[in-house]
């Protein structure tokens, strides 16, 4: 459970930041995706959470997706 709310914290952080991120950015969406991913991997890996490269990549296009909504 505690893995959860590490988890729920981290993706609450991670919408909040990438919705701000990507209507402030200057760089392109790409980049800006590439980021977000990076952040997600040091992220499991700083608490051991294994997750594939697919599910990371899916992640980083929910957060995407929820930017854009959020627009």
């Amino acid at each position: 459970m505690k893995a959860l709310g590490y988890i729920g914290a981290f993706l609450g952080g991670a919408l909040a930041g990438a919705a701000l991120g990507l209507i402030f950015a200057p760089e392109k969406g790409t980049d800006t995706r590439n980021k977000i991913s990076g952040a997600i991997d040091d992220f499991c890996k700083k608490h051991d959470l294994k997750l594939s490269r697919k599910e990371v990549n899916d992640l980083v296009d929910d957060i995407k997706d929820a930017a854009d909504i959020a627009e």
